[in-house]
């Protein structure tokens, strides 16, 4: 095995074949007289070339023998120069210490604007208004210049300093007669002369929350003098009834034509009230979205639903109102025309006020009467102002018309 691995070395070594035979030989040889193989000569290289010798190393070290003072170099030597000296960045400086000069820090003066008294002082009034102007002009051309766009110039608008505006308040009427009141309303009325006869109102203010169902105010009455207006009633009968209605003064009576009529006039309709049989409510609920929002539906605790339709008819022709609290506590009803007498219109005010106090929700019980249900009671025209009434003059007014109403 050792001759083997000698074979194989020595042909990596020497691939001539010629080679060979000795090699055989002397391993026949020594494999048939056991003598040792003879040793093998160690191969040697070429010595690697040295880097020439550096010239500064050189100038410092001892003159060769060959290089003689009298002896001339082959090629001439070039001027030694010393090595370019590498600057520091700010960044290696900071972490090498000493190595080069401190850095001082530069520090710059601050820019302070001048005082009144860092300025020079004028000795005369004339040379400091001089300055003074000088120096308005020159902010309002300071001023003219940052208001410029684009190099032209933009005016800007002078707003007012804002100030304060005290809130007037309106002076608070006070509350009068009922007698006066009704005085003044009609003076009003006729100081301004209107194309036509104005209606005087009442408002009321009550002392009930209408979005409770048991504080619900609503009613009807039949005015002593009449409402000063013509009012157009229609009925919706058929048969003998009709013709009742149409006896009793009726304007317009129909059935189921009437109703469809109605629903398909557009909204345009031709009278102010609506009676109706019990009979014809269920046909009605095609036409309650354009009777509803306007008050002319029938309801039987108006009245206006009844068998009994010349009587209804009748109370219409004759003044019946018909007054309903709104979403805010408030009742608005006309009482009659400017044109009335006061002792008419002092009569239909009573008879308006007896209605509200019947009509007057149960579960809102107070010491009086009036004490915690009406709030306040104005009396107006159509487009004249209002005239608070008191209380007392309104009691009054109402126990005379109940009274008069118990005699007839």
């Amino acid at each position: 095995m050792a001759h083997l691995r000698l074979l194989l070395s020595h042909t990596r070594r020497h691939p001539q074949p010629h080679r060979l035979l000795p090699l055989f030989h002397f391993s026949s040889d020594a494999k048939s007289s056991g003598a040792p193989p003879p040793p093998i000569k160690p191969v040697s290289y070429a010595p690697k070339p040295k880097p020439p010798p550096d010239e500064s190393a050189a100038s410092h070290a001892p003159d060769a023998p060959g290089d003689a003072p009298g002896s001339q170099s082959p090629l001439p030597r070039r001027p030694q120069q010393p090595p370019p000296q590498r600057q520091w960045t700010r960044e290696e400086l900071r972490f090498v210490k000493d190595a080069a000069p401190g850095i001082s820090p530069v520090s710059y003066p601050s820019r302070v604007a001048p005082l009144p008294e860092d300025r020079p002082a004028v000795e005369d009034d004339a040379g400091a208004e001089d300055a003074l102007r000088g120096e308005g002009q020159r902010i309002q051309l300071d001023a003219a210049r940052a208001r410029s766009i684009f190099g032209m110039p933009v005016e800007e608008e002078e707003l007012p300093y804002p100030t304060l505006i005290p809130v007037e308040k309106r002076p608070q009427k006070v509350s009068i007669d009922l007698v006066d009141a009704i005085r003044l309303v009609k003076s009003s009325a006729n100081e301004k002369k209107r194309n036509f006869v104005e209606t005087v109102e009442a408002h009321v203010m009550l002392g009930v929350d209408p979005r409770r169902g048991d504080q619900m105010v609503r009613g009807a009455l039949t005015l002593p003098h009449g409402t000063g207006k013509t009012v157009r009633v229609a009925v919706f009968a058929e048969g003998p009834t009709a013709e009742e209605a149409r006896a009793a003064g009726a304007d317009v009576v129909g059935g189921d034509e009437l109703i469809e009529e109605i629903r398909t006039g557009g909204g345009k309709l031709s009278f102010d009230k609506c009676i109706a049989t019990p009979m014809f409510m269920p046909r009605l609920s095609k036409v309650a979205r354009i009777l509803g929002p306007r008050g002319l539906m029938p309801n039987p605790k108006l009245g206006s639903v009844t068998n009994d339709v010349s009587a209804a008819v009748k109370a219409a022709k004759s003044g019946r109102v018909d007054f309903k609290i709104d979403k805010t506590a408030i009742v608005h009803v006309g009482l009659g025309k400017v044109n009335f007498p006061e002792e008419s219109l002092r009569e239909n005010i009573g008879a308006f006020v007896h209605a509200l106090l019947l009509a007057k929700p149960v579960g809102l019980k107070k010491t009086s009467k009036y004490v915690g249900y009406v709030k306040k009671f104005t009396l107006s025209s159509t487009m004249g102002p209002g005239f608070p009434v008191t209380i007392p003059s309104l009691s009054v007014a109402a126990d005379h018309y109940n009274s008069k109403a118990q005699v007839s």
